[in-house]
């Protein structure tokens, strides 16, 4: 088993471990709390653990610069874990506010919980109480990736259980701030320079994404080993431009995704009004009536498969898909410029290689 796979492993298994503790601990709040507990858990199945697995390669890179390291500890995999369920936090307030339905293919958790309404025959509105719900397990699902991180960094050294504990915060405060500017810029673009546009968008994806995604969980892992500030400059160096790849690619498949391995529906982006990149390189190159065509139509949830197909080709023809691909190769090259030289294990560095590639060329 590779690396990769073993820590995909060992993460899941953490997680399934805590909510099982969770179950246990909730046994005298009645049926309804139970189900409850069961959205959660149902909220952190799946996905591919690129958090987590980011966090283990950032520890391994540091532990491998001093010789061989071993199977991951315990705190490392629980502090994955944590990310892994604040993670599932974020994906269920992201659903919330884009009004998504699906996610990985399945119910999102807010349309799961108003079925379950339905289904139950209880009183009042279903859709009302699948979103109130919704935003209180986003809620639980933070504390929840709160708690497990203490636990993890329980027995740390307390120096490097601080460095990580500091790491964590800022995650947690630059994505929350991210999904704001992130909904804000659907509003506020309009205000702003269409020069602009772009500019404001890549600041969304360095706060929503980029950080989040790929450089925290690397310094956090990171800090669990006892990083020095050289191996934590190298690696948040590496981390956040592949974070602003892996974000950028995600925008490309929020567009021309292939729903059957996205999850979700083709076109889901310009149905939501996403200002991307990809958007703002769209409009920097149409003549003003066609920049008003494309404004009437990006946010429209009732876009049917035509007009999306139309929105498609515009993009792909006013050359913007190709100017975000060129991007996209120009942040892989930058990060891997970070890694040259610095004082990390090689076999760990060959395996961030391996995740950048899997976060930046992929289907889903």
């Amino acid at each position: 088993m590779s690396a990769s796979a073993e820590s995909i492993e060992a993460i899941s298994q953490r997680v399934d471990m805590f909510i099982s503790a969770q179950r246990t601990s909730v046994t005298d709040a009645g049926a309804e709390a139970a189900r409850f507990i069961e959205a959660a858990a149902a909220a952190t199945a799946g996905g591919k653990r690129l958090r987590g697995r980011f966090c283990v390669a950032g520890w391994r890179a540091v532990e491998e610069a001093s010789g061989p390291a071993g199977p991951p500890v315990e705190a490392v995999v629980t502090a994955a874990a944590a990310l892994e369920v604040f993670h599932a936090a974020a994906l269920v307030h992201d659903d919330l506010i884009d009004n998504s339905d699906t996610r990985r293919g399945r119910p999102a958790a807010h349309r799961s919980l108003e079925a379950e309404h339905r289904a139950a025959g209880w009183l009042g509105d279903p859709a009302a109480f699948g979103r109130s719900s919704a935003i209180l397990l986003g809620d639980l699902l933070v504390a929840w990736s709160d708690d497990l991180l203490e636990q993890g960094l329980a027995a740390l050294d307390p120096a490097r259980a601080a460095a990580a504990r500091a790491h964590y915060g800022a995650m947690r405060r630059e994505v929350t701030l991210g999904q704001f500017l992130d909904i804000a810029e659907e509003s506020a673009y309009a205000t702003q320079p269409d020069d602009r546009h772009a500019e404001r968008a890549l600041r969304v994806a360095s706060y929503k994404s980029a950080r989040y995604s790929i450089q925290q969980p690397l310094t956090i892992g990171a800090a669990v080993a006892g990083a020095d500030a050289a191996q934590s400059e190298a690696l948040e160096g590496f981390g956040h431009p592949l974070g602003m790849a892996f974000q950028l690619r995600d925008d490309v498949l929020g567009v021309f995704g292939d729903e059957r391995e996205t999850g979700k529906p083709a076109g889901g982006d310009l149905r939501e009004g996403k200002r991307t990149v990809l958007i703002a390189f769209t409009r920097e190159a149409l003549p003003a009536s066609a920049r008003r065509i494309v404004d009437e139509l990006l946010g429209d949830p009732s876009l049917d498969d035509e007009q999306i197909a139309s929105l498609q080709r515009t993009i792909a023809d006013s050359g913007a898909l190709d100017r975000v691909e060129e991007l996209i190769a120009g942040y892989v090259r930058k990060a891997d410029r970070a890694l040259s030289g610095a004082r990390l294990g090689h076999a760990a560095v060959s395996e961030l290689r391996d995740l950048a590639r899997a976060a930046t060329v992929r289907t889903t």
